[in-house]
């Protein structure tokens, strides 16, 4: 009759323990990033019914924000990428009045035509609205649901 004692039996145990461990390595838990502490990337203050976001040049930086003015020719124009909407199916652009600053303003669409849009009302010509980064400040605006 043979012994397990010795090597022989722990030899297994040492082999499945070593299976179970490489089987459980895709489970760790994942830690998030820390938050660094300081300022927030974005502050919001209540002008009326709507917001006046404040971004940091750190914020504006990462989100790649770019602005072009309104255009006034036989009708008031503006980028399509400028335009948002809303969950109700409202139009909106971003505004840019001061650097860093950016505040949501109605527009009422006529037309989309490629690239540009043009609008029955909205912001006045020559007022600089958010081209690429409008969608990133809808988000800090409104935040994301659950978050």
């Amino acid at each position: 009759m043979k012994s397990n004692s010795g090597f022989g039996g722990w030899r297994s145990v040492l082999m499945l323990a070593c299976a179970a461990s490489i089987g459980l390595s895709g489970c760790a838990a994942v830690k998030p990033a820390a938050v660094p502490t300081g300022e927030a990337p974005a502050s919001m203050e209540k002008v009326g019914d709507l917001n006046r976001l404040t971004l940091t040049d750190k914020a504006v930086e990462r989100l790649g924000l770019t602005t072009a003015k309104v255009t006034k020719g036989s009708a008031l124009e503006v980028p399509y990428g400028a335009l948002i909407y809303d969950g109700a199916g409202k139009t909106w652009v971003y505004t840019n009045p001061e650097p860093r600053t950016y505040i949501r303003a109605a527009v009422t669409v006529d037309r989309i035509a490629a690239d540009n849009v043009q609008l029955r009302s909205g912001p006045p010509a020559g007022t600089d609205v958010v081209t690429v980064g409008a969608a990133e400040l809808f988000g800090a605006e409104f935040g994301t649901k659950g978050h």
